[in-house]
């Protein structure tokens, strides 16, 4: 998967984590607060790993004189 795509499925993943965890709280559900936080949590892991495959193309970039 490219560092574009992993950062894009983790933000939506975030989202919708952010969203199932909002509505969750709201009607007292517990096990959606659960989910939504997991979600959440799993596109925090995906936008990170986008973020580090960005810094490790740069870095091989410079020392491969590309950049």
């Amino acid at each position: 998967m490219s560092s574009t795509t992993d950062k894009l499925k983790g933000l939506a993943n975030e989202a919708v984590g952010n969203l199932k965890e909002g509505v969750g709280k709201v009607t007292g559900n517990d096990k959606l607060v659960a989910e939504g936080k997991a979600q959440e949590l799993k596109g925090e892991a995906q936008r990170t790993v986008g973020e580090a495959k960005d810094g490790v193309a740069s870095v091989v970039d410079k020392v491969t004189g590309k950049r």
